[in-house]
């Protein structure tokens, strides 16, 4: 008699990059050991293994996205075969759009400290020519 076959794993890292939550692996572990990642409500570490059915809920920057693992996969896809790898609470979804529509209205906010664009400089060196 052979052993049931056990669901497909992968590690959280893995599946978080591939879901296309983030751009590379790296960026992926260091929000999982930050906190922002949390699996059935738990923290978890990279290397746990998620399977069909987990719950976990992700916090990017001012936006959350809470989710229920549909399938797993080893490969990045294109995005719209990534968007099959889960499911958003309806809640978590309506608060995040909201969150959008909300920074959409404000309008672009100014970054302190970042470096002028070429625009910029152009603009500043016209602005100070005698």
């Amino acid at each position: 008699m052979t052993a049931p076959a056990a669901a497909p794993e992968v590690r959280l890292d893995k599946w978080l990059w591939a879901a296309r939550f983030f751009k590379t692996r790296h960026l992926a572990v260091e929000a999982i050991a930050g906190g922002k990642v949390q699996v059935d409500g738990h923290r978890a570490k990279p290397g746990r293994g998620i399977r069909p059915g987990a719950r976990i809920s992700i916090h990017k920057e001012s936006l959350a996205w809470e989710v229920e693992v549909l399938a797993v996969t080893l490969q990045r896809r294109p995005a719209a075969e990534a968007a099959l790898l889960y499911t958003e609470d309806e809640a978590s979804l309506a608060r995040r759009l909201e969150q959008l529509r909300q920074r959409r209205e404000a309008g672009p906010q100014d970054q302190v400290g970042e470096r002028p664009t070429k625009r910029d400089r152009r603009q500043l060196e016209r602005f100070k020519a005698p």
